[in-house]
């Protein structure tokens, strides 16, 4: 497998990126980080059972609080009804949150690969998961992954104190296709020093990967041809656009 194609993005419609040849896909899920269960039932047993109380005055106050409890079930499910059950939270070990998530898959199954190729396509907050991914692999991520595609990320290099060299290799192999009504691949200001940012051709947030696939492919050839011909792909020369402080 000569390409492996990353995607930080909860979308389960692959069927045209199956239809790719030579492109081998990995789909992360950094939105589900837990399992509901059933809570457990703890039984409190009742102090009246130990106490000195006439039988028939036990009796009585069991009665009450059974129909008490009774009450205060119905209403709960009349308020929910789809909560029939109380449930609790698991989190998932090594995988308790989008971060996570994505170092261990980048540990367990993207550095193990064969590809020679890698190219992440990250949406919203998968952008910030793929930037800490950088800040706590960066060795591996430049010697691995070809290019990146963000779609309206979220991610933020200073508040996530990304370093200058991490800045210097997004603006030279990441594009971020940003939520705009301007005609797709139009350039967009940006304020951060980081990747280029580019119109998705969609004010709306949800449709910014969808509207930008034909673009982010030919940017993903792009990068895989000036890698094998030592040139930068023709989209990241936007970059000089972009002014910075070099820190």
């Amino acid at each position: 497998m000569n390409h492996l194609l990353i995607f930080l993005i909860p979308w389960k419609d692959l069927n045209m990126l199956l239809m790719k040849e030579g492109y081998g896909v990995i789909v992360l899920n950094p939105n589900e980080n837990y399992i509901e269960v059933e809570k457990p039932k703890i039984h409190v047993q009742s102090s009246s059972d130990s106490s000195d109380e006439p039988a028939e005055k036990r009796e009585r106050k069991d009665k009450v609080s059974k129909e008490t409890k009774k009450r205060r079930d119905f209403y709960e499910k009349y308020r929910n009804p789809q909560r029939e059950k109380e449930m609790m939270q698991l989190y998932i070990r090594e995988n308790g949150s989008p971060e996570e998530h994505a170092i261990y898959v980048w540990d367990h199954f993207i550095a193990q690969s064969a590809a020679e190729n890698v190219f992440f396509v990250a949406h919203s907050y998968g952008g910030l998961a793929f930037v800490e991914l950088m800040i706590q692999r960066e060795a591996d991520v430049k010697s691995k992954v070809t290019a990146v595609a963000l779609t309206d990320s979220v991610h933020n290099v200073w508040h996530q104190e990304a370093g200058k060299t991490i800045r210097e290799w997004m603006r030279e192999n990441c594009c971020n296709w940003v939520s705009s009504s301007e005609p797709l691949d139009t350039s967009v200001e940006s304020m951060l020093p980081d990747c280029p940012r580019v119109s998705a051709g969609t004010d709306r947030h949800e449709l910014t990967s969808w509207k930008s696939f034909p673009s982010i492919f030919k940017f993903f050839t792009e990068a895989s041809e000036a890698k094998t011909s030592s040139l930068k792909p023709a989209l990241t020369r936007r970059s000089h656009r972009i002014k910075h402080e070099e820190l």
